[in-house]
């Protein structure tokens, strides 16, 4: 079972070197008028005059501003904009696929962030450098905070779905079953039962790694309503940055470790392939299913 919601990322990524400021400049809502109103002149006129005159200007006009430095300003502008607003939907449709439960604990430490700000916003002018770099760390945190709700509850619902037991059960009757069987369903059996151990071991791991995110998101809870207690008192934003500078690199790590999870998940695909191209063999076709006995 693939998990998501561990990719994202409060920092912007658009590699400006990938923009075609030609295509940009072309496509500018401007350029499009004054096209379309030499076409339509044109038209009216009855002339092609109109149209070689804009032709011209425009050749003139796409080899002038996409290489002007204030228009790629402009532009790279726009697509930070629009990748900042696509990551804002993004996060808010990961938001609302919570459960009830999850959304309440995010609702609560995002009340927690913004007390936190509310406490230093009155601060001299000299310390705005260090509320600007713990507002960052705040919303980075609250981000990191979501997605390991996210990658919790679907852990949880693995879980739950998941029976060690069943799948030891299983696996004790095919062995048991093994000496009965025909060469050839022995050999399908001995993968099953290699895919199943791996499956149990899987579960393990994802088990232990359950309580690995359980257990940061409750430090992260802590860290910020201890940080929150100290903000009443404390005037030195530097103290509090510091200490969501380390916050967020724990953070970090445990979502490291949810990727290698979701690797081992991945890894589990050529098993399934292995075995269905074996169940495809003309040979198999009298094989005996063997299922446990309870």
């Amino acid at each position: 079972m693939p998990f998501d919601g561990f990719q994202d990322r409060s920092n912007p990524s658009t590699e400006y070197g990938e923009i075609n400021f030609v295509r940009e400049a072309f496509h500018l809502q401007y350029n499009w008028i004054a096209l379309v109103g030499a076409g339509l002149f044109a038209v009216m006129s009855g002339s092609l005059l109109p149209i070689f005159l804009a032709g011209g200007l425009e050749l003139m006009y796409l080899a002038m501003v996409p290489q002007n430095a204030r228009f790629q300003r402009l532009v790279r502008s726009w697509k930070l904009s629009e990748e900042l607003e696509q990551r804002q939907q993004q996060f808010a449709e990961l938001l609302n696929g919570l459960p009830s439960e999850a959304k309440r604990r995010y609702a609560l430490l995002a009340q927690v962030c913004a007390s936190v700000r509310g406490n230093f916003a009155q601060l001299s002018s000299a310390s705005q450098i260090f509320l600007q770099q713990m507002d960052a760390r705040l919303d980075g945190l609250l981000r990191g905070y979501a997605r390991l709700l996210v990658t919790s509850s679907q852990q949880l619902q693995y879980l739950k779905s998941t029976d060690p037991n069943e799948i030891k059960r299983e696996v004790g009757a095919l062995e048991r079953a093994m000496t009965s069987d025909l060469p050839k369903v022995q050999e399908i059996n001995k993968k099953r039962i290699e895919i199943l151990n791996k499956r149990l071991e899987k579960y393990q791991k994802l088990s232990e790694n359950q309580e690995v995110v359980t257990a940061q998101c409750a430090a992260v809870e802590d860290v910020l309503h201890l940080v929150r207690d100290q903000s009443v008192t404390m005037r030195d934003p530097q103290q509090v940055s510091d200490q969501l500078e380390n916050l967020v690199r724990d953070v970090e790590q445990t979502e490291q470790t949810v990727q290698q999870v979701e690797a081992i998940f991945g890894n589990m695909s050529p098993d399934l392939e292995g075995l269905m191209s074996m169940e495809s063999t003309p040979s198999s076709s009298g094989r005996r299913r063997v299922r446990p006995t309870n």
